[in-house]
């Protein structure tokens, strides 16, 4: 049997494909979730074998979604997204229904989904458009899972991002969180005029800085209005001069 999920905010919309599934006796629906948050905690509950997932939903959105569940089963996104964003759907292999949905299209990615048994290498190409999700600059928040609760994290609330082994510690005034993420995505994403890399290591938020202090050789300390000391080499010095007009 294949466990299927449905998350879509839009009752209509869950309502057709739960109708569509009916066709398929190989498929049980587990769960159908009307918000991010609750298809996070069902995917991490059930383990589905598929998804079918709008993209735009209340709360945290179909990718942001996909980036706080640790396994991914097979994703069909379900959106009315523009031909560009299909485009990338198409270029990572990712299936997709546009809305409104037809029974004959339906029927397609069922077929792709029934032929990929055990379906090898879907995870992979969920997380290639992920990663081209993520190159996009103009990132607005954060998701990222505790392990008690999802926490959304405006932007506007990090202090600073410091690198750690394999993810970036993100530091806000009500705490710090891991975020499985490169420091250089980070550094696409977020505001050249408001965020610097500073140091490999260090990408500050220029707003929190008071003053700069010398400290070992050709280094510097940046002192945070928070009290928080982070490490500047010279490059990045050289970064803040300019953006500051030093």
């Amino acid at each position: 049997m294949i466990k299927a999920i449905l998350v879509d905010d839009e009752p209509l919309a869950r309502s057709i494909l739960s109708e569509y599934l009916e066709g398929y006796p190989q498929v049980e629906i587990v769960a159908e979730c009307n918000d991010g948050f609750e298809g996070a905690k069902a995917i991490m509950q059930h383990q589905p074998d598929v998804v079918f997932l709008d993209i735009q939903m209340p709360k945290i959105n179909g990718f942001e979604l996909l980036e706080i569940i640790d396994v991914k089963p097979f994703i069909i996104f379900t959106t009315a997204f523009d031909e560009y964003a299909i485009r990338a759907f198409e270029q990572h292999a990712v299936d997709y229904l546009l809305k409104p949905i037809t029974k004959k299209r339906f029927d397609e990615a069922m077929a792709k989904l029934l032929d990929r048994k055990p379906m090898p290498g879907a995870g992979d190409a969920t997380q290639q458009l992920l990663d081209d999700v993520w190159h996009s600059p103009g990132l607005e928040r954060v998701i990222v899972k505790t392990s008690h609760a999802i926490k959304i994290i405006p932007v506007e609330s990090i202090i600073y991002l410091e690198a750690d082994d394999d993810y970036v510690r993100i530091h806000t005034n009500d705490g710090t969180y891991l975020k499985n993420k490169t420091m250089a995505s980070f550094e696409r994403q977020l505001n050249p005029m408001q965020f610097v890399r500073v140091h490999r290591s260090f990408l500050i938020r220029v707003a929190h800085i008071t003053r700069l202090e010398s400290y070992e050789k050709e280094g510097y300390l940046a002192i945070l209005d928070t009290g928080q000391k982070v490490n500047v080499s010279k490059t990045g010095y050289a970064r803040l001069k300019q953006l500051l007009g030093m």
